[in-house]
């Protein structure tokens, strides 16, 4: 098992006077080398005695570890080849960040496609959300977002005609919403909905999944520091590469 790139041993250890459990420490590097992506999606553990004689560890100890990646779709175990690295899932908080940012601090190398980046008449819908006349000429910015090389994600942003330029290759290259703040955009706040759907034709072949998957969906409406509307997104994600996460508060 070596760090992806190179041929050093992953680097692993464990703290015996910890009270933390000796196999959810492993777990926990194991997990984020993964998400980091210094264990590759199929990247193959190695020998589970190997790696409980390099550790001082049960094998009973390993397996748990790994059984809990396992568990967590993390890993697989393939007869006849070991255990495998599938690919880590994207976790991503409720907050106003882009997917870009958020795959780049979470170590996952994102990469863009642009599959459109035209202007185009307002739905009724896009109008609503953007607060300009149905039928009116609004930006269309449609890109594929991947990590490790696999789709992740499906981005639909719309902008209001002639808020900033937005080139292609640069679209390519950064996110979004780093754009609008290198353009002089303070981003304030935005209004969001989570929900679900099952990918049809094209959703399929761009994310790689077999039509009627479940496909993770947010819409978000975008507002500067202005109160002006900056982007109406509507975006769709593998449910098996991604997912929300949400802080609770009581209130009093």
């Amino acid at each position: 098992m070596t760090a992806h790139g190179t041929d050093r041993p992953l680097p692993l250890s464990v703290d015996r006077t910890s009270p933390v459990p000796l196999y959810f420490q492993l777990a926990q590097q194991l997990e984020a080398a993964v998400e980091q992506g210094r264990l590759a999606p199929g990247a193959l553990l190695g020998n589970e005695v190997d790696l409980a004689a390099r550790l001082g560890l049960s094998r009973p100890t390993v397996r748990q570890a790994i059984q809990s990646l396992v568990d967590k779709g993390l890993m697989v175990r393939r007869r006849g080849v070991g255990t495998q690295v599938v690919h880590s899932k994207v976790r991503r908080p409720l907050e106003l960040s882009s997917l870009y940012d958020d795959l780049e601090a979470a170590g996952q190398r994102p990469a863009t496609s642009v599959l459109r980046n035209t202007t185009e008449p307002a739905t009724a819908e896009v109008a609503a959300a953007l607060g300009v006349a149905e039928g009116g000429e609004v930006h269309l910015v449609e890109r594929l977002r991947s990590a490790h090389g696999e789709p992740m994600a499906l981005l639909r942003n719309h902008l209001p005609l002639g808020l900033l330029p937005l080139a292609t290759e640069e679209l390519e290259a950064t996110g979004l919403y780093r754009l609008m703040r290198t353009g002089g955009i303070t981003l304030h706040s935005a209004r969001q909905t989570v929900g679900a759907c099952a990918a049809d034709d094209r959703q399929a072949r761009a994310l790689s999944e077999p039509v009627g998957a479940p496909l993770l969906t947010m819409e978000r409406t975008t507002y500067d520091d202005t109160g002006r509307v900056v982007e109406f997104g509507s975006h769709v994600y593998r449910a098996d590469r991604y997912a929300f996460e949400f802080q609770l508060l009581v209130r009093a």
